[in-house]
C-alpha cells in the first residue's frame, strides 16, 4: 500500500475518554506533550524522544494517569515543605553578615559558618589591639621615689604624751645597681622571673607555668615578673586585687618593659621591696639579717634574702607568731630552708652560679636575731611591738604588717607612763637586791622577770614589764614565754566547783546541776594528805596512761589533814584542789578558766590531775586578765593595748569594751573574800604582798622543780602578775630550757611569796600612791551543803549516854590553823552524818569505805603505805575490804615514779 494512504494511529478508548484523561495529565507533562508530538512529517524520528507512545490500551492509559498522580503529591508535598520554611527554616537571600545563614533551613540555620567565627574573633582581636595600643599610648611611668618613700609611725601614752616615733625599724637606703651584688640579681631573677632579661615586662607563659606549678604542688615562680611587682611595689598607691588596678599595673608594665631600663628595673624592684622586720630595700635586709652591707653578701645569703620576699611571715626563721600562730620559728626555719636550697639549685641550673660553688653552701646560712633601734631599748620596744600585733590582729581594714611598716599612722596606747616606770623600778630594785651572777654563777645566772598590770574596769594594759631591755633580751617576757603558772592556777579551780558542783560518785560522767552538790570554801572539806593518792569522781583510784597511780605531794611534803577549801588555798595545800578538779571535772575547770580570760591554747589539753595546779603556760597580761575578772565581780574585759589609730588625722580605729558576764558575782566575791586571806591571814602563803591600809587579794604559785614562781593579785582598781623563771637568753643555744631555781637569790628555793610577792607589793604601792582607797564588796551567801570530799571524814556522831564512844582521834578531823576570825565560825563541820559525798565515812555499807584508815595514815612518809584503803573495788557501794597497799615512794615532782611532763605537778 502506498504511502499516503496508511492512516495515522488511532487514539483508543474513544475520543472523549481521551480528551478527559488529557485534561487530567499535569500541565507541565502535557505541554511536553504537546511539544513532542508527532507532526507526521516524514522527517520526523520514528520511535525517537521526540514522539510520545502512544497508549495501547486502557489499562496503560489508566496506570500512566496514576503515575502521574505520585508526581502531583510529591510536588505538593515540596510546596507544603516550602510554606514551613518561609516560617522557620527556609533559606532566604544572602546578606553582608550570613547570620541566620541563608542556604540553610531548620536548626542549621542559626549555627554559625566558621568564617564568621572566625571573622569576628579577628575583629574583636583587632578592636582589643586597637584600644590597648590608644591606653599604652597615653600611659606613662610614674615616678617610684615619692611613693616608695615610708613614713613613721608615733606612738603614744595613754596620757598623749610621745612614747616613740618609728617606721620601718631600720630606714630604707637606696643603693645603686653597682653596689648589689650579682648574686642578689641571679637569685631572684632564678627564684620569680627567669626571662627577666628578655620579657617585655610581662609574661604570659611564666603565668601559666605558675599557675601549673601551684596545681602541682611544687615550687612556684611568682605569676608576675619583675617589672610587674617593682610597678605594683613602687608605682601604685592602690594596692587592691580589682580588675582595673590589674590592667593599670600591666600597661605600666608594659610601657616600662619597653622604657626603662633593665638594670633600673632590678635596682628599683631590690630597693624597694619588703624582706620582712621592717626593711624595705635590699641594704636595709643585710643590715637587718647579717649585719653587714648589701655588697658584701655571698650567694647563700643571697638566696636565703631572695626567699624571704615570697613572704616574711612564713620565711624568716625568728617567726611572726603575733601575726600567725602557726608561723612558729621552727616552721619558719624549715620553709625557708627548704625554698634556700631550691633557689640555690635553680641557680647553677639557670647558669648563674658554678656547681663547685653551690657545692660549698651545705649550710643554712641563719640570720641574726630581731634587733631593735636604740629608740625602742628599755620598755618601750616590747610596748610598740605589743600595740603594733594588737592593731594588726584586731583592726577590720585589712592593715598589715607591711601597711603598718610604710608609717603614717598615730597609735595611741593603753599604756601609762607611770606605772611602766614604776613596775621597771620594782623588777630592778628586788632584781639589783637578791640576784648576783657574779657572786653566785650557778644559781644566778639567766635569772628574768616578767609583769603586767591590767584594770579590771576596761580591760587596759597599763603597765608591762618585758625584760631587761628591748635591744638586748627579744622576748617579751609580759607575753607567753611558757612558763608554767603553778598554784595561782587554783582559784579558777574553785570558782568552778562553785560554778558547777562537784558531781555524784555512783553518776555518770557527764552530770547536770540536779546530780551535783554546790561548794562553799568554808563548808567543803577536802583530805590534805601529803602524797594523797588521787581518785576519779567515782572514788576509783586514777591511773595515768603507764597505768601508775598519782600521788600528791604538797609542797614542803606538808600534811594538813581535813581541811577546808579556804584553809587550803591559804596554805597552798596541792591534794585538796587537785581531787577536787577531778571532783569537778577538769573539761570544766577549763572552761572557767577560759571564762575568766583565758586563751584556750594556753591550757593544756589533757584531763589530768595535775591540770589543776597550774602546768599550763598563760601569760603574765592573760593572768592580770583573768583575775582582774574577780576583781569587777565576775565581769570579763578582753585585756587591749591599743585604744585608737589615726591616719592623717582622721581616727579610723577605735577599741571598744565588751564585757561579759563570766560567773556571778556571788562567786567572784566568795573568790576574792578566799584571796584576800591569802594575803591577810597569819599564815598565809601571800603575806609578802600586803599593802598597808589597802585591801589586797592574791595568790602564790610556785611550779614543779621550781623552774618558775609567781604571784598574781588584785585591788578593786587594778589587777597585776608578776613572774621569774631561768632560761639562757642566747637564742642559739638549742638545748636552753627552764633551768631550776633552787639556791638562786641565796634562797634555798624561791616561791611566789618571796621576789615575785616583794616585786609586785613594791609596784602596787607605788602605782596606787594617792589613788582612792575602794573595799572589796562582801561575800555573797553560797547556796551550798557541807560536802566531805576526797577521803575527808564527817564526825562521828557523839552518843549522849555513852562518853567512853566518842570518835577516836584518827577518826576526827584533824585540826588545821584556823583561818581570819570573821571566817572561824564556818571552818567546822556543821553536820555529823555521812553523806553520798563521804567516800571513806564509815557506815554499815559493809566494805566502802572500810579500809580508810589502813593506808591513809599506815606509816611514814614514803614508807607505810598509800591512800588506797578507801578504794571501792567492787563498786560504790561493794564490800571487799582492801588489803595493805605498798608505797610508790613519791617525789618532788609529784609522781610517785618520778616522772614529769603532763604529770609533773606544781607545789605552793
Amino acid at each position: 500500500m502506498s504511502e499516503h494512504r496508511r492512516k495515522p494511529p488511532q487514539p483508543q478508548g474513544g475520543g472523549r475518554a481521551a480528551a478527559r484523561r488529557a485534561a487530567q495529565q499535569p500541565s507541565g507533562r502535557r505541554a511536553a506533550q504537546a511539544r513532542g508530538t508527532s507532526t507526521g512529517s516524514p522527517a520526523a524520528p520514528h520511535g525517537g524522544g521526540g514522539e510520545e507512545r502512544a497508549y495501547g490500551s486502557r489499562a496503560e492509559a489508566r496506570r500512566a494517569a496514576q503515575r502521574g498522580g505520585r508526581r502531583r503529591g510529591a510536588e505538593s508535598a515540596a510546596g507544603a515543605a516550602a510554606g514551613r520554611g518561609a516560617r522557620g527554616g527556609q533559606p532566604g537571600a544572602k546578606r553582608l553578615i550570613d547570620y541566620p545563614r541563608h542556604d540553610k533551613y531548620g536548626w542549621r540555620r542559626w549555627v554559625p559558618s566558621w568564617k564568621l567565627v572566625g571573622g569576628l574573633s579577628l575583629g574583636f582581636a583587632a578592636t582589643i589591639l586597637g584600644a590597648s595600643a590608644v591606653v599604652y599610648s597615653m600611659v606613662e611611668v610614674p615616678d617610684p621615689v615619692k611613693i616608695a618613700t615610708a613614713q613613721n609611725n608615733v606612738y603614744y601614752y595613754e596620757d598623749g604624751t610621745q612614747m616613740a616615733a618609728t617606721g620601718g625599724e631600720i630606714n630604707r637606703q637606696i643603693i645603686s645597681i653597682k653596689t648589689i651584688p650579682d648574686d642578689m640579681e641571679n637569685a631572684v631573677i632564678s627564684a620569680e622571673n627567669k626571662t627577666f632579661r628578655d620579657d617585655k615586662g610581662i609574661d604570659p607563659k611564666g603565668i601559666g607555668r605558675a599557675l601549673v606549678n601551684m596545681a602541682l604542688g611544687e615550687q612556684t615562680q611568682g605569676g608576675s615578673t619583675i617589672t610587674q611587682q617593682y610597678v605594683k611595689n613602687a608605682m601604685l598607691d592602690d594596692q587592691s586585687q580589682t580588675v582595673s588596678r590589674k590592667l593599670k599595673e600591666l600597661f605600666i608594665s608594659l610601657k616600662a618593659g619597653q622604657e626603662v631600663d633593665k638594670d633600673e628595673v632590678m635596682a628599683g624592684y631590690l630597693n624597694t621591696s619588703y624582706y620582712g622586720r621592717g626593711a624595705y630595700g635590699i641594704q636595709a635586709a643585710a643590715r637587718t639579717y647579717y649585719d653587714k652591707d648589701a655588697e658584701d653578701l655571698n650567694a647563700s645569703e643571697c638566696a636565703f634574702l631572695a626567699a624571704v620576699l615570697k613572704g616574711a611571715t612564713y620565711f624568716d626563721p625568728a617567726g611572726s607568731v603575733d601575726i600567725d600562730p602557726k608561723a612558729t620559728p621552727a616552721a619558719n626555719t624549715e620553709a625557708a630552708t627548704k625554698r634556700w636550697k631550691w633557689i640555690l639549685d635553680e641557680m647553677v641550673k639557670d647558669g648563674h652560679l658554678k656547681a663547685d660553688v653551690r657545692a660549698k653552701y651545705t649550710s643554712f646560712p641563719m640570720p641574726d636575731q630581731p634587733k631593735k633601734e636604740a629608740r625602742l631599748g628599755g620598755q618601750v620596744g616590747y610596748m610598740v611591738d605589743l600595740a603594733k600585733a594588737y592593731f594588726i590582729n584586731n583592726n577590720d581594714l585589712g592593715i598589715t604588717a607591711k601597711d603598718l611598716a610604710l608609717g603614717g599612722y598615730e597609735i595611741h596606747t593603753t599604756f601609762d607612763r607611770k606605772k611602766v616606770e614604776a613596775l621597771k623600778n620594782a623588777v630592778e630594785k628586788v632584781e639589783k637586791a637578791h640576784i648576783d651572777p657574779v657572786k653566785r654563777p650557778e644559781t644566778d645566772t639567766h635569772v628574768q622577770f616578767g609583769g603586767a598590770s591590767v584594770d579590771p574596769g576596761t580591760g587596759a594594759i597599763v603597765a608591762i614589764y618585758g625584760g631587761s631591755d628591748a635591744t638586748k633580751h627579744f622576748t617579751n617576757n609580759a607575753d607567753q614565754t611558757g612558763a608554767q603558772v603553778g598554784s595561782t592556777f587554783k582559784p579558777f579551780v574553785l570558782a568552778a566547783a562553785m560554778e558547777y558542783g562537784v558531781r555524784d560518785p555512783g553518776g555518770e560522767p557527764v552530770q547536770g546541776p540536779d546530780q551535783r552538790r554546790t561548794v562553799d570554801p568554808d563548808k567543803t572539806y577536802y583530805n590534805g594528805k601529803n602524797k594523797l593518792t588521787i581518785k576519779k569522781y567515782d572514788g576509783s583510784v586514777w591511773h595515768n596512761e603507764d597505768g601508775e597511780e598519782w600521788q600528791q605531794v604538797n609542797d614542803g611534803d606538808k600534811d594538813y589533814g581535813d581541811i577546808n577549801l579556804r584553809e587550803a588555798m591559804i596554805h597552798s595545800a596541792n591534794s585538796p584542789f587537785v581531787q577536787l578538779g577531778m571532783d569537778v571535772g577538769i573539761p570544766e575547770v577549763r572552761e572557767v578558766a577560759i571564762a575568766a580570760g583565758l586563751r584556750k591554747e594556753s591550757l593544756v589539753e589533757a584531763n589530768v590531775p595535775s591540770f589543776s595546779i597550774g602546768i599550763s603556760d598563760p601569760s603574765a597580761i592573760r593572768m592580770a586578765g583573768a583575775y582582774a575578772t574577780f576583781a569587777a565581780n565576775g565581769k570579763q574585759r578582753e585585756p587591749y593595748s591599743v585604744k585608737e589609730v589615726k591616719e592623717e588625722g582622721e581616727v579610723i580605729f577605735k577599741h571598744e569594751v565588751k564585757t561579759e558576764q563570766a560567773f556571778s558575782s556571788a562567786i567572784a566575791s566568795n573568790i576574792t573574800d578566799v584571796l584576800r586571806d591569802v594575803v591577810e591571814h597569819p599564815e598565809g602563803t601571800g603575806n609578802n604582798a600586803a599593802i598597808p591600809g589597802r585591801q589586797v587579794a592574791g595568790k602564790t604559785g610556785t611550779t614543779d622543780g621550781n623552774k618558775s614562781a609567781w604571784f598574781v593579785g588584785y585591788t578593786p582598781q587594778l589587777a597585776t602578775a608578776i613572774d621569774m623563771y631561768r632560761m639562757d637568753d642566747n637564742a642559739a643555744n638549742k638545748n636552753r630550757g627552764f633551768l631550776e631555781m633552787y639556791g638562786t637569790g641565796d634562797q634555798k628555793k624561791i616561791h611566789g611569796s618571796s621576789f615575785p610577792s616583794e616585786i609586785w607589793q613594791k609596784y602596787m604601792s607605788a602605782a596606787l600612791k594617792g589613788a582612792e582607797v575602794i573595799p572589796f564588796p562582801e561575800p555573797e551567801k553560797l547556796e551550798a551543803d557541807t560536802v566531805y570530799g576526797g577521803g575527808a571524814k564527817s564526825p562521828e556522831p557523839t552518843p549522849s549516854d555513852s562518853p567512853s564512844s566518842s570518835p577516836t582521834p584518827s577518826q576526827t578531823p584533824s585540826q588545821s590553823p584556823s583561818p581570819t576570825p570573821s571566817k572561824s565560825e564556818s571552818s567546822k563541820p556543821a553536820e555529823p552524818s555521812c553523806g553520798p559525798f563521804d567516800w571513806d565515812c564509815n557506815s554499815d555499807d559493809g566494805g566502802q569505805n572500810g579500809g580508810q584508815n589502813g593506808g591513809q595514815d599506815g606509816g611514814p612518809e614514803g614508807g607505810g603505805g598509800t591512800d588506797t584503803g578507801g578504794t571501792d573495788e567492787g563498786g560504790t557501794t561493794g564490800g571487799i575490804s582492801p588489803s595493805p597497799s605498798v608505797s610508790t615512794g613519791g617525789t618532788t615532782n609529784g609522781n610517785g615514779n618520778g616522772n614529769g611532763g603532763w604529770f609533773g605537778g606544781t607545789e605552793g
